[in-house]
């Protein structure tokens, strides 16, 4: 397969298993509104629905294909005709379209979910893929629980299922069980021994269970796999998925990678914004690239060391993800610097001894109040000019 070695492609797939989050289900007008955004935004797949669910969820895949035309569109299926089937018809429309089907890999799937054996689940896993093959040339397999699976087993399924036809071999960490280190061996393994390794790319598709989503993706990304699939602000079954923004820009930031996606991060806040109110789910604060304190400095060290050079606390530019823009939050722990910067936006310019005063007065009005805005500073300056 012919493709740029260091390119990064972006599957999201917030709109499927983001939206499986209880409470959270959206109407196919939000949905195609969200796919208009992630298009914007650059990425490469789209993960429209799973057809087969529900008659909402088909109609949204029918009514994405027809509303995007740069990226893929995936639909979600088992490894059975009937769901392979319902996809092919849901994808009608699509520009290009994609069949996104697979069976578990690990024996604890195998023996307690489809109380089946390895030759039987790798049998079921080719038909699968050869029978998707004939309707729609783009073919995903995903390996579920690839995280637990044994390494052997399954690079002998991606074999298979790459000589059926698949495109693209999803490794999924289903139960966000691994170390870093156990995912990034994981994959470099396939990429050695997988004989036709080269004839698919590599998915990475991560889950959050133990708060290592975006570093086993990275991981794999280190070792050879060249798609990631996520979802904006991490949203997902149980603890998440992959949080997208913070995987692009990780790669972005760790130039030395030689990694790249298409993505245009100025895109991300409005973004992540949007899909938090449709989904009716809260970014908490101190989400990394999205979050309201992702670039708000209150310690007072932090905040003195900030308006000196930014880039002494900020690896990452608040325009470059499209936020609003870095905040000096005063708070009992801002320092003096802080104060004066935000009394001099204010027209206050005061002299090294009255800084000094107004810095007194100040603590004790931090110490009892848990937010510090401008009317605040100006009732501040009055009381200490008529102090004065």
């Amino acid at each position: 397969m012919l493709h740029d070695p260091n390119r990064v492609y972006v599957f999201d797939t917030t709109l499927r298993d983001g939206e499986q989050v209880p409470g959270c289900q959206l109407t196919t007008p939000e949905k195609i509104e969200i796919a208009h955004e992630l298009e914007s935004l650059g990425v490469d797949i789209i993960e429209a629905g799973f057809p087969i669910s529900s008659p909402g969820d088909f109609q949204s895949v029918v009514e994405i294909s027809k509303a995007v035309k740069n990226p893929t569109v995936c639909a979600l299926t088992r490894a059975n005709k009937g769901d392979i089937d319902a996809a092919v018809e849901a994808l009608a429309y699509a520009k290009h379209p994609r069949i996104h089907t697979g069976i578990g890999s690990s024996d604890m799937h195998i023996k307690h979910k489809f109380n089946s054996t390895r030759e039987e689940i790798l049998e079921r896993a080719v038909e699968a893929v050869k029978y998707a093959k004939k309707s729609v040339e783009d073919i995903e397999f995903y390996a579920e629980d690839a995280g637990r699976a044994d390494v052997r087993f399954l690079a002998q399924m991606v074999e298979a299922v790459i000589a059926a036809g698949a495109t693209v071999v999803n490794i999924p960490d289903t139960n966000g069980y691994c170390l870093p280190d156990q995912y990034g061996e994981k994959i470099k393994f396939l990429k050695e021994n997988v004989k036709n390794i080269d004839k698919a790319i590599i998915s990475v598709h991560c889950h959050n269970d133990l708060g290592l989503a975006t570093a086993n993706s990275i991981a794999g990304l280190q070792n050879g796999a060249r798609q990631i699939e996520g979802t904006i602000n991490g949203i997902g079954e149980r603890a998440g998925n992959t949080s997208i923004e913070e995987v692009v820009m990780i790669l972005k930031t760790h130039s030395v990678l030689g990694l790249h996606t298409n993505i245009n991060t100025k895109n991300f806040y409005e973004l992540s914004h949007m899909v938090s109110t449709q989904m009716r789910m809260p970014v908490q604060p101190n989400k990394a690239i999205v979050g309201s304190n992702a670039f708000a400095h209150s310690s007072g060290i932090h905040q003195d060391g900030f308006l000196k050079n930014r880039e002494n606390y900020e690896i990452i530019r608040p325009e470059d993800v499209g936020f609003p823009s870095a905040t000096i939050v005063l708070t009992a722990r801002s320092g003096r610097h802080a104060l004066k910067f935000h009394l001099e936006r204010l027209g206050y310019n005061l002299d090294k001894q009255e800084l000094a005063n107004a810095y007194q007065s100040f603590l004790v009005l931090a110490d009892g109040k848990l937010d510090i805005d401008d009317n605040d500073l100006t009732t501040l300056m009055i009381a200490v000019k008529q102090l004065a």
